[in-house]
């Protein structure tokens, strides 16, 4: 998750501790967050009461027990408590909700939701990978990225038509989803050991005029060079070849941050 401003919101801070009593109060009742540090300052037991008091009691406290735990987990706790007090229909309810966090938690029941085709999975949360929201962005790739990585070929075939979508935050989860690492998620051993598997995502992608999605495309590979430096290589050297365009340029120069450019056979 990265972090954004709103020319709207008072400015919070630096951390959580800065946060207003006031401002947290709002965001436990259900707004939503402009920063990175107000996502991470939401008391989910609260915010849990507020939008879903019929959950009970012993729901909520389930949750505030959870409170330690790291954010994906809370996140994804919310979501399986959310699912078992009030059904998988909830979602439809949850997945407009005001709250970014609680549009997360929405996510989380997409991903966690048994017997779905990667096809219906994908076009169930494709709404919400095309949030205005920067935090519900994030938390949509982090919990369908299991069940994506569990069926790679099909998810890859899935995806490529995301790949020529108008939005940029379409065509940036089409990339995000699958990185090889990524961040705040399990890797993908497949495309750590053969990255090449998803260039039916990337070539599309190598000249995206959206910055949001060049540095997707960019962290995508740099994540590669980690385990398979000589591919990325090629990849860069073939991209580059001729008259690339800007963005190409930029994409690759970020690919290679981590390896430098050298020759592609090393």
């Amino acid at each position: 998750m990265s972090r954004v401003k709103s020319s709207n919101a008072a400015p919070a801070g630096r951390g959580v501790k800065d946060i207003s009593p006031a401002r947290l109060a709002q965001l436990n009742a259900g707004a939503p967050a402009s920063t990175l540090t107000e996502c991470l300052a939401v008391d989910f037991a609260a915010l849990m009461q507020a939008v879903a008091p019929q959950v009970g009691h012993d729901a909520v406290a389930e949750m505030q027990a959870q409170a330690a735990t790291g954010i994906s987990k809370r996140m994804a706790g919310a979501a399986r408590i959310l699912d078992e007090r009030l059904g998988p229909d909830a979602f439809d309810s949850l997945k407009t909700h005001e709250s970014d966090t609680v549009r997360g938690w929405a996510c989380f029941m997409a991903g966690a939701m048994p017997g779905l085709t990667v096809q219906d999975r994908l076009a169930k949360i494709r709404p919400l990978a095309d949030d205005a929201h920067f935090g519900v962005r994030e938390w949509v790739w982090l919990a369908v990225r299991p069940s994506l990585a569990a069926e790679l070929e099909t998810s890859i075939a899935q995806l490529r038509s995301w790949t020529k979508d108008p939005s940029e935050r379409v065509r940036r989860f089409a990339s995000e989803a699958l990185r090889p690492r990524g961040v705040w998620c399990a890797h993908i051993a497949a495309l750590k050991s053969d990255p090449a598997m998803a260039l039916p995502l990337l070539e599309p992608l190598r000249a995206d005029p959206a910055v949001y999605v060049q540095d997707s495309v960019a962290n995508w590979l740099n994540d590669a060079s980690k385990d398979q430096p000589a591919w990325v290589r090629g990849v860069c050297a073939r991209w580059q070849a001729g008259s690339p365009a800007p963005a190409t340029e930029r994409i690759c120069k970020r690919a290679l941050r981590s390896i430098g450019a050298g020759l592609p056979d090393q």
